[in-house]
């Protein structure tokens, strides 16, 4: 009788730790800038470079700022700690990326993504790391999916003429033929991207081929393969091949990265590159769905 008693005792402790394990897990939406930065690195409270604090950007958001200056490689670091920090253990994250930050992410994913992680706490230190729980690592992070506004991934032309400043270290990253071969596209770590391509573009935007939002266009924000850009645009554009929503491949036969969707396409061509200090642009359709969404 005894031995039973200590069996069921020994039950009831395992089930209230595992229900424990559950109750702690929380879920996290975490926002990657892109170029010019603006937020205090290693501040995940920090929102200044997308708008309000105060907006509903998605559950327990936090800001993952680096410096949108130097090149990825050298600000990678801030990214991984942010992962580390929230998308591990029991937690997982929802992430949205805007511009470069398409850069940065994809960039992690391939390159750290099959690496072990230690288990973090969710409770970040002044320089954005956090520290371990248990001592155990697993492979990769918990991510659910990642929203793309304005996606920087196959870099923009503005990059390659010198219509940004040469003397970011950045801008040559962000050149169309380094943004592509910069790591593999298609090893996303099976985390799906959803990509929301914005088309308000502008009278010098000759320089960006097919339909853009001012800063880069649709072959780069509409997660199209390939070692260069080419012109995709609006099916009311009879001049280009249509930017086909989903997964499938553009009119004209080029496939999408791997595990890349456009969500967003804008036939409105209303929507243009930039956040405007209060979550606008193509950003305002990727916080509406993570309003909705990522919960």
């Amino acid at each position: 009788m005894r031995t039973r008693i200590l069996s069921v005792f020994k039950w009831l402790v395992l089930a209230i730790a595992a229900a424990a394990a559950v109750t702690h897990a929380t879920n996290y939406s975490l926002w990657v800038n892109g170029r010019g930065g603006g937020g205090a690195l290693g501040n995940h409270a920090d929102f200044t470079y997308w708008g309000p604090a105060s907006a509903n950007a998605g559950v327990n958001k936090k800001s993952v700022n680096w410096d949108g200056y130097n090149r990825i490689s050298a600000q990678n670091y801030l990214v991984r700690d942010a992962l580390d920090c929230y998308c591990t253990g029991n937690n997982w994250c929802y992430v949205a990326v805007h511009s470069a930050g398409n850069l940065m992410i994809g960039y992690t994913l391939d390159l750290f993504g099959g690496s072990a992680r230690y288990k973090k706490n969710g409770s970040p230190s002044p320089s954005g790391s956090c520290s371990n729980t248990d001592g155990t690592t697993q492979t990769g992070w918990n991510i659910k999916w990642v929203n793309v506004a304005a996606g920087a991934g196959g870099g923009s032309e503005l990059a390659n003429t010198g219509d940004w400043a040469l003397s970011e270290p950045l801008v040559s990253d962000l050149k169309t033929s380094t943004a592509r071969a910069l790591y593999n596209h298609n090893n996303t770590r099976g985390k799906m991207f959803y990509m929301y391509a914005g088309a308000k573009g502008t009278l010098y935007s000759f320089i960006l081929p097919g339909q853009d939002d001012e800063a880069v266009a649709y072959h780069s924000s509409g997660g199209i393969s390939g070692s260069s850009g080419a012109s995709y645009c609006n099916p009311s554009d009879w001049w280009c091949d249509d930017l086909t929503l989903g997964s499938a491949a553009a009119e004209g036969g080029r496939a999408k990265w791997s595990n890349h969707s456009v969500v967003f396409r804008d036939d409105a061509e209303s929507l243009n590159h930039y956040t405007n200090g209060n979550w606008g642009g193509v950003v305002s359709k990727v916080r509406a769905d993570m309003q909705l969404n990522a919960q």
